[in-house]
């Protein structure tokens, strides 16, 4: 027994931080998956730099912690590596493309990813430990969150616990010592963002969404306070009641996490994907045009109905949120209307008459399958028939991938008027040095600026309608339990 350990057995965080500590090399697979995971959370950054809450995390950063010498990413400019791991992670995840995983419920990419490369930045010793340190991240995060039983949880806003997979993976990218690590997790799990309005808020379309920035800084904070000797309640994780101990400890190191990790071929929530994918395949099959739809049936899982589900939503986050305008975006702009989604959209009649249209309901045999998946069916009616569609697995989950010619294709169709040429050629150099573990080059492409700066404003905002409010308000009284 370690002389610092007070309270007779090991504790979970202590038997996970010597896990990390006890990792000297990680499995090809699950580095391979890291680097396609890098290449990702930078596509979404591209399509996230030019958002309005991007802007304003990166001013921020500037103001909050001054100048450093980690990289913001596509700006030119530079940060601590807190203030650059906060705008990045806000760039990030700002239009809903980043990765996530099932076990999770959530997104963990987009805090562990550019924690770790900022951390590279004033670090730069370290880099050839990038790869492993990042799916060291995920294994840590996911089962954390994993563990709390998503599908009874008051919320899986990834705010919550991506955090301390930020605090282990720079904990080993920086070799610090087990107990420095395993209290850098009680704290990061102590003191994260609460995301106190998640389970009651309808108002979805704000860019606090999941508190992925604030979990990244504070897991970074965490680690440097118990670097400094600063203590943290350490069995948090031993409470049988709020995480179940064989997913914390059970098999590590004889599988890695980061393998499951999902892609997102659309920016909008995860949970909507099926039906997008369901809502695409009968318009290809039946050359169904938006005009010709008469209704939208979507028959899915009863979490996605406790989403703010605005048929005008007056943001681009209140458009992620909600079943019915994102599947009405593609049914009548198509698939690439949503990488990203773009404020004109907004105010598009066209879209908001067929979003109008759509109905969001839940089916028993779908809603058995949530968390492990997210299905949806789609049934469209037409003058001339009714036609309906199935999706179990949308695109990009593990077991139907995107693969590294489908994320290239999604950063082409990203990178379209906001990186030129040149810049988006050395990208690509740096993706295909990625996957030999060379990191480098990376970095030299985000420390440029690439992508320019504009004033930002909210959209025009639409006097959201009493059927928008009446159906939230109905969605997530009835669907989500009680705070925990």
């Amino acid at each position: 027994m370690r002389a610092w350990m007070e309270f007779g057995d090991v504790t979970l965080a202590e038997q996970i931080a010597e896990f990390v500590c006890g990792t000297a090399d990680v499995p090809e697979a699950a580095t391979n998956m890291t680097a396609k995971a890098i290449f990702d959370v930078v596509t979404a950054s591209v399509a996230g730099y030019e958002t309005a809450s991007a802007g304003a995390a990166r001013n921020a950063a500037e103001t909050v912690w001054g100048l450093g010498s980690a990289a913001i990413w596509f700006s030119g400019k530079t940060s601590t590596i807190s203030g650059a791991s906060f705008s990045n992670a806000a760039c990030a995840s700002s239009q809903d493309l980043d990765d996530g995983h099932r076990a999770a419920a959530g997104h963990p990419g987009a805090a562990i990813i550019p924690a770790v490369l900022a951390t590279l930045d004033r670090y730069p010793e370290h880099a050839s430990r990038a790869l492993a340190a990042i799916a060291l991240g995920y294994e840590i995060a996911v089962r954390i969150s994993a563990a709390r039983g998503v599908t009874t949880v008051a919320t899986t806003d990834s705010g919550l616990w991506c955090g301390q997979g930020v605090a282990a993976a720079v904990g080993w990218l920086r070799q610090f010592s087990s107990r420095q690590i395993a209290e850098a997790i009680a704290i990061a799990g102590t003191t994260a963002p609460s995301q106190a309005a998640t389970p009651y808020t309808r108002i979805m379309g704000n860019n606090v969404k999941e508190g992925i920035p604030w979990a990244t800084a504070n897991g970074l904070l965490a680690l440097e306070l118990a670097h400094e000797g600063f203590s943290g309640p350490i069995d948090l994780l031993d409470r049988a009641e709020r995480f179940d101990r064989n997913t914390l400890v059970s098999g590590l190191g004889a599988s890695w996490q980061i393998e499951g990790t999902y892609f997102k071929p659309y920016g909008c929530c995860r949970w909507i994907h099926a039906a997008i994918d369901a809502l695409l395949q009968i318009q290809a099959d039946h050359q169904i045009a938006a005009d010709d739809i008469h209704s939208l049936e979507v028959e899915t899982f009863a979490r996605a109905l406790s989403l703010n589900n605005e048929t005008r939503p007056a943001t681009l986050e209140g458009a992620q949120y909600s079943v019915p305008f994102s599947v009405a975006v593609a049914a009548v702009h198509g698939p690439s209307a949503l990488l990203p989604l773009k404020e004109e959209y907004l105010n598009d009649r066209q879209v908001i008459t067929l979003a109008e249209r759509v109905h969001v309901s839940v089916d028993r045999e779908l809603d058995a399958m949530f968390s492990a998946a997210v299905p949806a069916r789609v049934r469209i009616t037409t003058a001339a028939a009714t036609l309906t569609q199935e999706v179990l697995l949308p695109k990009g989950e593990p077991s139907n991938p995107m693969g590294w010619e489908d994320i290239d294709a999604k950063l082409t169709t990203v990178a379209a008027g906001r990186l030129d040429a040149d810049t988006l050629g050395r990208l690509r150099k740096a993706v295909a040095a990625l996957k030999g573990g060379e990191i480098e080059p990376l970095q030299s492409v985000l420390a440029r600026q690439s992508l320019p700066e504009r004033n930002y404003s909210a959209p025009t905002k639409h006097v959201t309608s009493d059927n928008d409010h009446a159906l939230s308000e109905a969605c997530w009284r009835s669907v989500i339990p009680s705070v925990i």
